[in-house]
């Protein structure tokens, strides 16, 4: 008996220590938000708007009221941010991504399970049946040195996590931004082409009115026709814009059935007056951008990593625990001991594996390295694209817009004292649309390379190469 307390004196001291290096490291146990504070903060913070995790009916129901609420009226693009915020269950999903993290978390801050193990044999002797038991519980000791260790790998898991969900939450914030831009300019270019339109239509008809007179000719009347054709044409395809990006944004806000029938305003922002100046545009990326914090964190937990595997690499398994056996008749008693195993380093030294973590670390060192130059470089060029949008856009606000303005009081005049007829007017009319659809353009682009800079300072964008083509620039 006395070798048997022996055994669990030395077990329960060694369990002990174990717990104790476990207490000083700080034992990991679910919190009550989930790690969701930290992303709520981000919405906050980043994008003054609020951000929900629907975990019961009762958090459905207050999402379904405030969605409800946004709907009521024409969506701004704050309400638009926010509805997708709320409402997108592609976010919903990447907020479980917390809850798995955390349980990874927390298994590893809790003791490993005892191994039980039992043995029995038996055979015939001359004098009576003879047996041969032996029964063990161990205890996986090691994991208990290592827990420490193990836990503060597994909660800067956890802190990335919370990082690359919040810029998830910031990526659609983002997509949400340039989408409602790119539908609400689509919808206001649907309805010019289609004034356009009805103004070629009435175009085309006076036309051929005037040709059965014979007072127009052949030439004239099919100019007339062919510009109705275009502008039918130009019609169908601003339509067909308009419905692509509007179930686009549809689908980043998570609205289905009547819900997809919301209003946008009628047209897009005015230009702000003047762009922002941001001369340390570079450093201000460098230390707000969540995917820079965030691959240095993985950084950090490779190193750990690398070290843990280092030091692990000749004991994988040192279990210990009290065992006792039986030999010979079932009534001879128990012998009573302990019993340590390990594995032993004669075939396999470890060596891939560090191996195999040097390789991780040495990666992640190298895309973290990219990453810096990348953030550099998005944001250099999405400052530039937004101060060139704004110049474009302002451009054709004070230069072109006036001098085509200009040119159709001109006309107007002319034609009320008969020096010019109808089709001249028409022709001047014709000449203006691809003026105004470029500034509907120049001026959504602004707000996309907006939206466009505002991500790059917090995260990876997805930059957008100029939408203005070159045979429209030749037709202004």
């Amino acid at each position: 008996m006395s070798a048997v307390h022996s055994t669990l004196r030395s077990t329960r001291s060694l369990a002990i220590s174990g717990l104790a290096v476990v207490l000083l490291a700080g034992c990991a146990s679910f919190s009550q938000d989930g790690g969701f504070n930290s992303v709520a903060t981000t919405a906050r913070e980043r994008l003054k708007k609020e951000v929900m995790w629907s975990r019961s009916d009762a958090d459905q129901d207050t999402i379904a009221q405030r969605v409800a609420e946004l709907l009521s009226k024409p969506l701004s693009v704050d309400a638009a941010v926010q509805l997708a915020l709320l409402n997108n269950r592609g976010l919903q999903a990447a907020f479980a991504d917390l809850a798995i993290s955390e349980s990874d978390l927390v298994q590893a801050g809790r003791l490993p399970n005892p191994r039980f193990a039992m043995l029995r044999g038996s055979q015939s002797g001359p004098d009576g049946r003879e047996y041969s038991i032996e029964q063990a519980i161990t205890f996986n000791l090691f994991s208990l040195v290592t827990m420490p260790q193990v836990s503060a790998i597994e909660r800067r898991r956890f802190e990335q996590t919370q990082r690359m969900v919040s810029l998830e939450m910031l990526r659609l914030a983002s997509e949400t931004r340039k989408t409602y831009y790119t539908a609400l300019a689509a919808e206001q270019s649907v309805r010019y082409a289609l004034q356009v339109r009805r103004a070629a239509e009435a175009s085309a008809e006076l036309a051929r009115r005037m040709a059965q007179v014979g007072n127009f000719n052949k030439l004239q009347q099919a100019r007339e026709q062919g510009f109705y054709a275009d502008a039918a044409l130009g019609s169908a395809r601003a339509e067909q814009a308009s419905v692509a990006s509007r179930e686009q944004l549809t689908r980043l806000l998570g609205l289905w059935g009547q819900q997809a029938q919301f209003t946008l305003p009628e047209r897009l922002p005015d230009l702000p007056q003047a762009p922002n100046e941001l001369p340390n545009v570079e450093q201000m990326a460098m230390t707000q951008r969540l995917d820079v914090q965030a691959i240095r964190l993985q950084t950090e937990a490779l190193a750990n990593n690398l070290g843990l595997t280092k030091t692990t690499r000749f004991i994988n398994v040192l279990e210990f625990g009290p065992t006792r056996m039986l030999e010979g008749k079932a009534d001879a008693g128990y012998k009573k001991g302990y019993e340590v195993s390990f594995e032993l380093p004669l075939f396999d030294w470890g060596t891939a594996k560090v191996a195999k973590a040097e390789a991780l670390y040495m990666q992640s060192l190298n895309i973290a390295a990219q990453t810096a130059i990348n953030a550099r470089s998005e944001v250099r060029e999405a400052y530039q694209g937004y101060r060139s949008s704004y110049d474009i856009a302002r451009h054709y606000r004070d230069e072109i817009m006036p001098i085509k303005n200009r040119i159709s009081e001109e006309n107007q005049l002319r034609y009320n004292g008969m020096l010019i007829g109808v089709f001249d007017l028409l022709a001047d009319a014709r000449a203006q649309v691809a003026s105004v659809n470029s500034t509907i353009e120049a001026l959504r682009d602004f707000w996309i390379a907006e939206a466009d800079l505002e991500m790059a300072l917090i995260g990876k964008p997805k930059l957008n190469p100029p939408t203005r083509s070159m045979a429209a620039s030749n037709a202004d």
